[in-house]
């Protein structure tokens, strides 16, 4: 498949059922290297995607790549040319929502599990699903500095947290400046799914994790939804955790994660 040849990734040295990572907006598959890394890579085969002009892959040449359907296909044809079946898609943010969005696509999921992800059906969708911070914008603005890159980092994690941005920094300013603006274009333009009818439409089933203290989704929004194949019924709160609870919190997030994987299984 020719994705693989302009996708990186990375693999963890499990040999268990596959995990598949998709990161979020201008963030990289290092985000994951605590899991690919620990216990939880050396059990299950880890799979963790850099999308197109993020990380170690290359820019896109085609503009349209950089999109919910572009970065969707990107990640279904890397499974399937993987031959990872029955696996378990783990996205954040960004991630998640492409994975919503590449359901159809996946090679026989066993199941998918997202967070900072609120499914949202169409544009006039996004300001109940997402709380207002100005830091959001700068996920979709091409030239960023290190003062924007440094303030959108910092919402990722619960407010006043001492935990260091450097890593979701440097990231921010690694992504090709292209990839927030064909984002943020190909969303007002509308070239998205409806989230909110795939997810209710699911046959496998769905894990929703969100930190306690997220400064950019609303939890009251992902609790109306819609979800018949929800894991446990309910939202999955990580105390202590904003929108990065895999970085803040990172052994709750692994055991919510474990127990996931196993109860798909």
């Amino acid at each position: 498949s020719p994705v693989v040849t302009t996708v990186t990734y990375r693999e963890s040295a499990g040999s268990g059922r596959p995990i598949v990572f998709v990161h979020g907006n201008s963030s990289s598959s290092r985000t994951w290297l605590p899991l690919l890394d620990g216990d939880f890579g050396r059990t299950y085969r880890c799979v963790a995607v850099d999308l197109p002009g993020h990380g170690r892959s290359p820019a896109a040449t085609d503009p349209g790549v950089y999109s919910m359907p572009g970065y969707a296909a990107a990640v279904a044809e890397l499974a399937g040319a993987l031959g990872l079946a029955r696996a378990v898609y783990v996205g954040w943010s960004l991630g998640g929502h492409i994975l919503l969005e590449a359901a159809a696509s996946l090679p026989d999921p066993a199941g998918i599990a997202v967070f900072g992800t609120p499914p949202v059906a169409d544009a006039a969708g996004l300001a109940a699903a997402f709380r207002p911070n100005p830091a959001v914008a700068t996920g979709f603005t091409p030239d960023v500095d290190a003062g924007q890159a440094r303030a959108y980092a910092a919402s990722f994690l619960a407010p006043g947290s001492k935990l260091p941005v450097d890593a979701f920094e440097s990231d921010i300013l690694a992504t090709d400046p292209a990839a927030r603006g064909g984002l943020g274009a190909s969303i007002a333009a509308g070239r998205f799914a409806d989230e909110v009818a795939i997810a209710a439409a699911l046959t496998v089933p769905l894990a929703v994790l969100h930190g306690a203290e997220e400064q950019l989704v609303s939890l009251d929004y992902l609790r109306g939804l819609s979800l018949p194949t929800l894991w446990r019924g309910e939202v999955q709160v990580i105390d202590g955790a904003g929108h990065a609870p895999h970085v803040e919190q990172p052994e709750a997030f692994t055991a919510l994660l474990t127990t996931f994987v196993d109860d798909a299984s």
